[in-house]
């Protein structure tokens, strides 16, 4: 095994893991950035106003794209363990 098949595979890894924590951190940043703006307008100083919403957005992401993410990360373990015999001799 050369060096540049571990980084490639160890490159493809951490960009599915991009994708992957992305996909459920940009709607809760967005729900946060709406509620910071409504707290700002409002002088409305509660944390927990900013952490309920934020909470029901990403376990909704997760609920909708659950399968999604269970299917890349399939996808991505299946093409590994298939390329092993490539990768090994």
């Amino acid at each position: 095994m050369t060096p540049e098949v571990v980084l490639d595979i160890f490159r493809e890894g951490l960009w599915l893991i991009v994708v992957l924590v992305s996909f459920i951190i940009v709607p809760s940043l967005l729900v946060g950035l709406l509620v910071s703006i409504f707290q700002a307008a409002t002088q409305i100083n509660e944390q927990t106003l900013s952490f309920l919403p934020r909470l029901l957005v990403s376990i909704m992401v997760i609920i909708v794209g659950g399968p999604w993410m269970l299917t890349q990360l399939m996808d991505y373990f299946h093409n590994l363990m298939a390329n092993v015999p490539y990768v090994i001799g």
